[in-house]
């Protein structure tokens, strides 16, 4: 147990030294760095990251309990996250989840007891052009179909390699990809396409007809006005004309007529 905290804070100093003049930036990275050991932001974690960057158990907690990717409890090796956004749900989200929610007897954030799957809603996946999406670990999975989603998780709790449709060659686990998101490249950067056909479909048609992007025309500087002359305090004129500021005082005599 020692050698592994100490390892962590190791890692935790090298995350500092990235940045030198805002320390405090690294209380991210640190949490996914504590996710990759301990599965979740563990009690033991929060105090490390405390200590490491010189602030309170209250601060680092404030972090992780508002960010979703942080989890507070032991997470499966495999979190599958069904987009029910609205584009998603519409193309068959909603169903997908009901349908994979049924078959592993899970809810949203669920574990399942072998400690394979955590079950997840997702509200975006940030792939609408290949609606309906899965993600298992943060890895794309397009397309997709009640029927198809609930393989997915079999294969999973087969223990079979899982292949995205972009992306890593393989889905790696939830401890091995978090430690990616904590900065520790794992080499399987370039692995796969990043995008795909519905991705790039629009660029292809406008190369096709020659369209470009509109550029931006400079606009002139607008001029600066001239300078306001110093007035003495309340020489000023005030309202418009024809208002009661032009209207004279009365004289003496005018107020006996």
């Amino acid at each position: 147990m020692s050698n592994t905290l100490e390892s962590l804070r190791a890692d935790a100093e090298e995350i500092v030294a990235r940045y030198p003049d805002f320390p405090r930036s690294a209380l991210g990275p640190i949490l996914h760095l504590i996710q990759s050991v301990d599965g979740y932001v563990s009690p033991r974690g929060i105090a490390l990251a405390a200590e490491v960057l010189n602030l309170s158990r209250a601060e680092v907690s404030a972090v992780a309990t508002f960010y979703s990717q942080y989890r507070r409890h032991p997470n499966g090796e495999y979190n599958v996250g069904v987009c029910v956004n609205p584009l998603c749900g519409v193309m068959g989200g909603e169903l997908i989840w009901e349908a994979v929610s049924e078959h592993l007897g899970l809810e949203h954030d669920e574990t399942s007891d072998d400690g394979k799957i955590t079950l997840e809603r997702l509200e975006c996946n940030a792939a609408c052009d290949y609606a309906p999406v899965v993600m298992v670990n943060w890895e794309f999975f397009d397309n997709q179909t009640p029927q198809s989603t609930i393989q997915l998780v079999d294969e999973i709790r087969a223990g079979k390699d899982l292949h995205p449709t972009r992306g890593a060659d393989k889905v790696h686990t939830f401890k091995e990809i978090s430690r990616v998101l904590a900065g520790f490249e794992d080499g399987h950067a370039d692995e796969g396409p990043s995008a795909g056909e519905a991705t790039l479909l629009g660029k292809r048609i406008a190369d096709q007809h020659g369209w470009t992007a509109p550029t931006t025309v400079p606009t002139a500087a607008p001029k600066k006005a001239a300078p306001k002359k110093a007035t003495t305090a309340g020489t000023e004129q005030v309202g418009k004309p024809g208002s009661s500021a032009e209207h004279k005082e009365p004289t003496p005599k005018e107020t006996k007529k």
